[in-house]
């Protein structure tokens, strides 16, 4: 064995890790970010849902942009309790934030709307949308495939026997998954404590729109009106009445009395339909495989 060979060998590797882990070094400290000791207990403190409900892309990239001066309380599923904990240990005030609810924009069930062609697609919305514009004689209507449920990772929506979405209001933390996860924006985030809401988001006018559905908007804009609604709120939008839910003193339960669509949606108190008898539907639903 040539021992000097083998010398030079192991004294080159020697030189070589040496030098390389010179290098590293030095770029860990040229290069090196420094984080924030408080983001590890402001990780802690979320609920790690992960949803995206505050607008980032997971609970460390909130917590963050929280040390960096985001807000603390964007935790739809953490709520005051996560948004009072973070805040203590940022030192600021949490604020009360403003507690919002998903809400479904369709009426538009196997009962009131039509189907333009039968559709043998894969079962997804998303991929039905792309097919001539949909299934749905309705442009804009729900297109029953559930990619909304299936987006929401509370068990928060199921889909009814006429196929449409369900909200289960208890369960759900505003997250707004399943907003995103919707091709023709039925899902909608509005204040948790408003009774009634636009249930439409047709565009089109009058005949065009009864020949589609029976429940939708026909853009007569009585709601947009003074006689129908002298508290103000609504706006037309084209054809769509635009809701406002920040307009001081209003009161939608008027347009909801005076739209000769039904497009108003008022929705339940807990009271009047209880939560168990949502889960029982949606079990029921489950059990026959609508």
């Amino acid at each position: 064995m040539d021992y000097q060979v083998l010398i030079y060998a192991v004294a080159s590797l020697g030189a070589l890790g040496l030098f390389f882990g010179f290098a590293l070094a030095f770029v860990a400290k040229k290069f090196h970010v420094e984080v924030d000791p408080r983001m590890e207990e402001v990780i802690e403190a979320l609920p790690g849902a992960n949803c995206g409900g505050c607008g980032y892309p997971g609970c460390n990239a909130y917590a963050e942009a929280v040390t960096k001066g985001a807000a603390v309380n964007l935790c739809p599923p953490g709520g005051a309790e996560t948004a009072e904990a973070v805040g203590k240990i940022m030192g600021v005030e949490a604020g009360a934030g403003t507690k919002l609810m998903a809400v479904v924009r369709c009426q538009g069930d196997h009962a009131h709307a039509k189907n333009a062609f039968e559709y043998y697609g894969v079962p997804t919305c998303a991929a039905a949308d792309k097919i001539d514009n949909g299934h749905k004689l309705c442009a804009d209507g729900c297109l029953g495939f559930g990619d909304c449920v299936r987006s929401c990772g509370f068990d928060a929506l199921f889909m009814s026997e006429g196929g449409l979405p369900v909200v289960i209001e208890d369960k759900c933390v505003a997250c707004g998954a399943c907003v995103t996860a919707c091709p023709r924006g039925i899902m909608e985030l509005i204040p948790a404590d408003e009774p009634v809401y636009l249930a439409c988001v047709n565009n089109d006018r009058g005949k065009a729109v009864k020949d589609a559905c029976t429940v939708g908007c026909i853009g007569c804009s009585m709601c947009a009106r003074e006689k129908g609604n002298p508290n103000g709120g609504i706006v037309m939008d084209g054809a769509l009445p635009v809701v406002d839910f920040a307009h001081e003193g209003h009161d939608f339960s008027d347009p909801l009395k005076a739209c000769p669509s039904g497009c108003f949606v008022r929705r339940l108190p807990l009271d009047e339909k209880p939560v168990e008898e949502k889960v029982k539907e949606k079990e029921k639903v489950e059990a026959v495989g609508v």
